[in-house]
């Protein structure tokens, strides 16, 4: 890390916190940043130290939901303990949230927050997927975080195959910035160190083995993130950490590793998911009908755009998909919310009958 950074704006704190910290009442406390979760404690650093912090009962008691709970990439009110401890008292309202639903469940997962762009990484082998690209694109335009491209590993492929792959993210992603990188060559580092400022936050997501914590130790210039031998198996290097943790440059940028991710599930993300495929959702409004699906319905601007070949097939079906996933997760949520307020019901009657019982 670097020596100099002594400054609480260092860490990315800015007039957005500062605002908020007052508006909660919060100013008579220290600040600090979360830079790494552990079951049931949090690693928190501000200019002075780095301190295992605890939130309080109270706030355990009060929290409706897990993004009540401290993440990494917040901040946070604390009061020192000693030297080594801290207790958690407030999060302050995040800026940008990334998010995604839990494999099989109705929940959300918070990735990391007050992020400011997310590196989506993917290897040129067998991970390589357009539509897995637009499923973090989604989640990060969703909480207000601008999404780039990390393609990597391109050692293992010819440089025709890289143009080929290149020409199709610009062909479908013709806004988002892409770097090709390689670890073993290092080639496109430098590049990739351009695109990250101090005092800036980035989050590296993609799938486990696309070599998100050896990009990070090369940007570091150190094997801080410890990564075990590549397997003979995939021919993929294995991430020991399973837990997220942030991380800063010598130039004053601010990433942040996170474990793998299998499946990246849609949660309430249509207005990410309509951002994204603003060239469709601009065309919906010129449906014949206001609830068009874009399925099968007569008039659909959309479909016949598809039918004339001028949308991308692989495009127009990954939006179906997504937009069908956060549907889905939008009405359980609903089902969940009714199934809570009826039951704060039946517990309010049943305390009221045992009242008029007990007289």
């Amino acid at each position: 890390m670097n020596s100099e950074v002594k400054k609480i704006e260092d860490f990315g704190y800015n007039a957005f916190f500062e605002f908020n910290r007052k508006k909660l009442k919060l100013d008579g406390f220290s600040v600090a940043r979360v830079i790494a979760e552990y079951k049931g404690a949090y690693k928190v650093k501000n200019p002075t130290s780095e301190y295992l912090a605890k939130i309080t009962g109270k706030q355990m008691f009060s929290a409706l939901s897990r993004e009540d709970y401290p993440a990494v990439g917040d901040w946070v009110a604390i009061t020192e303990l000693d030297a080594e401890r801290a207790v958690i008292h407030g999060v302050l309202p995040r800026r940008t949230m990334i998010k995604r639903k839990y494999s099989n469940k109705n929940e959300t997962q918070i990735i990391a927050t007050n992020i400011d762009v997310a590196f989506v990484i993917e290897s040129v082998d067998r991970d390589y997927s357009l539509n897995r690209f637009e499923r973090y694109f989604a989640i990060a335009k969703d909480g207000g975080v601008k999404p780039a491209i990390i393609l990597n590993k391109i050692d293992l492929i010819s440089e025709e195959e890289l143009d080929s792959k290149l020409a199709q993210i610009k062909n479908r992603f013709n806004d988002i910035d892409v770097v090709p990188t390689s670890t073993i060559t290092n080639e496109g580092l430098d590049e990739l160190k351009k695109h990250i400022s101090g005092r800036k936050t980035y989050c590296f997501l993609g799938s486990s083995g696309v070599g998100k914590s050896s990009l990070i130790n090369k940007l570091l210039g150190e094997n801080i993130i410890k990564i075990e031998d590549i397997s003979l198996r995939t021919g993929k290097g294995k991430h020991t950490t399973t837990s997220r943790e942030m991380y800063f440059l010598e130039n004053g940028g601010i990433v942040i590793d996170n474990p793998g991710m299998r499946e990246v599930g849609m949660t309430d993300t249509s207005i990410g998911i309509d951002n994204l495929f603003e060239e469709i959702t601009t065309l919906a409004k010129k449906c014949r009908y206001v609830d068009c699906a874009h399925i099968n319905e007569h008039g659909c601007e959309v479909l016949s755009l598809l039918k004339s070949g001028k949308l991308d097939e692989d495009k127009y079906s990954n939006y179906i998909n997504l937009k069908k996933e956060a549907e889905y997760y939008e009405m359980t949520e609903l089902e969940k919310r009714e199934k809570d307020r009826q039951f704060g019901k039946f517990i309010k009657t049943a305390k009221k009958q045992l009242k008029e019982y007990k007289h």
